[in-house]
């Protein structure tokens, strides 16, 4: 059960990872900072996957959990946000310090929504 959900969390994930990224590394190209890029590719990005990890992931179409998700991606952006400033600081550049960063807020967005936002859900 679980190891279906974490194979169907990465499948699910590298398409929210590319549509994240994909706004983050735009947002950054047209000159915002990284923080304000994180900011509205974290927001744009919620909705979407909201829908493909509760649906593909945990077998879940209930909206009303959609508080508790934004709650973890409160939290997931905060941790991107430290994750590329720490980066940065060892001389990475804001592209690859944000790719960096996506893997393990991947791993926190995973547990989270697992164990706090779809807990109550059907299990695959």
């Amino acid at each position: 059960m679980l190891k279906k959900q974490i194979v169907n969390f990465i499948l699910v994930g590298v398409i929210n990872t590319v549509v994240g990224y994909g706004l983050y590394a735009l947002f950054l190209f047209i000159g915002f900072h990284y923080i304000l890029a994180v900011f509205f590719a974290t927001v744009l990005g919620v909705l979407f996957n909201f829908k493909t990890i509760g649906k593909y992931v945990f077998n879940s179409i209930d909206n009303k959990l959609i508080i508790k998700f934004f709650g973890v991606y409160g939290l997931v952006f905060i941790v991107n946000i430290v994750l590329i400033k720490v980066f940065k600081d060892f001389g990475f550049d804001e592209y690859l310090a944000g790719l960096i960063a996506t893997f393990p807020s991947a791993i926190i967005s995973f547990v989270l929504n697992k164990y706090y936002v779809f807990k109550g859900g059907l299990e695959k």
